[in-house]
């Protein structure tokens, strides 16, 4: 059922933000502790790196990389599993948030505007549309559709890539932040509880 949680676990630290799925471990970066956590799927922390800039807040993972979108600096950084940076982009607009990676663009979800935009890998922007609430935090992409976590609504929204919304369904707690996806389920957390949600969709 969509919106069920199927597991929970607690997060590495106390303010979690963006999430990214590699294909085995999971990665949190923690706005607290200025730390991007990988973690197993147990929650169990495997190790930590630095991020780039000074406000992590999206994140994703292309294959190779992990992208980190920095909410002060209107960057997205990309580094190497060890932590070494590789070198950034422009985000979307000046408070990026959710960040996804779909193959061939990064999809940013940004809430000065309440926009998620399609860049390219030198953070050209192709496409934008608006988001259906006014706090965009998590995103995620499952390889047809988006998924966006609103911390205003506290819903979880299915989203074509052209900005339509084909469904939604509530968070598991009140304070909706970073979303991935694992190839068959979406992985969600939330600040209020400080746990990690494994979530059918």
């Amino acid at each position: 059922m969509p919106g069920e949680v199927i597991k929970s676990f607690a997060a590495p630290a106390g303010t979690p933000h963006g999430m990214a799925f590699d294909g085995k471990y999971l990665w949190i970066v923690d706005s607290g502790t200025d730390l991007i956590y990988q973690v197993d799927l147990d929650g169990n922390v495997i190790k930590s790196i630095s991020p780039m800039g000074v406000a992590g807040k999206g994140l994703t993972f292309d294959g190779k990389y992990l992208w980190n979108a920095d909410s002060e600096i209107n960057r997205i950084y990309q580094q190497d599993l060890d932590g070494e940076f590789l070198g950034s982009i422009p985000s979307l607009d000046l408070t990026a948030h959710g960040l996804a990676w779909d193959g061939r663009y990064f999809w940013n979800a940004d809430g000065a505007i309440n926009a998620i935009g399609q860049l390219d890998l030198t953070g050209q922007l192709i496409s934008v549309f608006p988001t259906p609430g006014t706090g965009p935090r998590g995103l995620a992409f499952d390889g047809k559709y988006l998924w966006l976590a609103d911390k205003d609504t506290d819903l979880i929204y299915q989203i074509t890539i052209d900005g339509e919304v084909i469904s939604s369904f509530p968070t598991p707690a009140g304070a909706a932040r970073g979303l991935t996806f694992d190839g068959r389920h979406l992985w969600h957390v939330d600040t209020a509880s400080n746990l990690i949600y494994q979530i059918a969709r």
